[in-house]
C-alpha cells in the first residue's frame, strides 16, 4: 500500500457558513481542510446547497469527495438534494472515494438505496461514545509499526443531528453504533464511508451551534443546559477520527474487515 503524492479533493458543502464560523475559522472550508488536508493537497469547494455542483466532465480529476453536514433533511426533496443524490450515484459507479459526514452520511445512504428518517429518540447533541463492531480494523499509517493499527473498540465523537440512517443500502456494512444511534458508521465496498458524527467539529463550534439551535426554538433551555454540561465533562477522540478519515481518503487501498 502506498499513498500517492499530491491529491485533489472536492468538498461538497451542504450548509451555509454561520457568521460565527466565518469570523472565527474563516468558514467551514477551512474547518474541513484543517482536519483532513495535508501539505500539497488541493481542495476545491462546491456549495451544493446553493446549486453549485462540479461538472460531470471534471469528476475524474478528483481523488476523493467529502460531503458536509447540513441543517437540511437528507430525506427531503429539494432540487439540490435530489441532484446531489444523482451525483453520488455517479461517483459510486465511478468507484470514487466518497466520505459523508452527518448529513453527508445520511444522503450517501439514501442515494445508494438505504433509508433515512427522523430519529425516534430526538436530537443527539454532544459527545457520544461510539462502539465499533468486534472485527473492525483500519490500515492507517504506512510505517511498519502502524500499518495494521487496530482502532480501539470505542471512540468518542461530537454529534449534532435529529435524523439518522434507519437502513443501510443492500451490500453495505454497519461498522459502528451507539446507545442513541444504530448506524454511526457504515461502508459500502472500499470507496464509500459514512460517519454520523462530526470529526471536523470542536467543542467551541458545537457550543455556538447549540446556542443557534436554541435561538431558533429547535431545542429548549433544559436541553441546552444538559448538552453544555455534558460537553464540559467529555472529550472527542479527534485525532483518531482524523486518522480514520484521512486514511480512508488518501490510501490507494483500504482494508476495513
Amino acid at each position: 500500500m502506498v499513498i500517492q503524492g499530491r491529491k485533489r479533493f472536492a468538498l461538497l458543502l451542504a450548509a451555509q457558513d454561520s457568521d460565527y464560523v466565518k469570523k472565527v475559522y474563516g468558514g467551514y472550508y477551512n474547518v474541513f481542510v484543517e482536519t483532513l488536508g495535508d501539505e500539497g493537497d488541493k481542495w476545491d469547494t462546491f456549495r451544493v446547497v446553493e446549486g453549485d455542483f462540479p461538472s460531470m466532465d471534471d469528476l475524474e480529476k478528483y481523488d476523493g469527495f467529502v460531503i458536509s453536514g447540513s441543517p437540511h433533511d437528507a430525506h427531503g426533496h429539494e432540487d439540490w438534494v435530489l441532484e446531489l443524490c444523482i451525483l453520488l450515484q455517479t461517483l459510486f459507479d465511478m468507484q470514487k472515494k466518497v466520505l459523508g459526514i452527518c448529513f453527508g452520511h445520511q444522503i450517501l445512504c439514501r442515494a445508494l438505496g438505504g433509508k433515512v428518517a427522523r430519529s425516534c429518540s430526538g436530537w443527539d447533541i454532544g459527545v457520544r461514545r461510539v462502539k465499533f463492531i468486534e472485527d473492525f480494523h483500519f490500515s492507517i499509517f504506512l510505517s511498519t509499526d502502524y500499518d495494521q493499527r487496530i482502532i480501539p473498540p470505542t471512540l468518542s465523537i461530537i454529534e449534532c443531528h435529529q435524523d439518522e440512517v434507519w437502513e443501510v443500502p443492500s451490500g453495505a456494512r454497519v461498522l459502528a453504533h451507539s446507545e442513541k444511534t444504530g448506524v454511526e458508521m457504515f461502508t459500502f465496498g472500499e470507496n464509500i464511508l459514512g460517519i454520523q458524527g462530526h470529526p471536523e467539529y470542536n467543542k467551541d463550534i458545537l457550543n455556538n451551534l447549540i446556542d443557534r439551535l436554541h435561538s431558533n426554538n429547535s431545542i429548549d433551555i433544559v436541553f441546552v443546559e444538559n448538552a453544555k454540561l455534558q460537553l464540559m465533562e467529555a472529550e472527542p477522540d479527534t485525532e483518531s477520527w482524523q486518522r480514520i478519515c484521512k486514511g480512508f481518503l488518501k490510501r490507494d487501498m483500504i482494508h476495513i474487515w
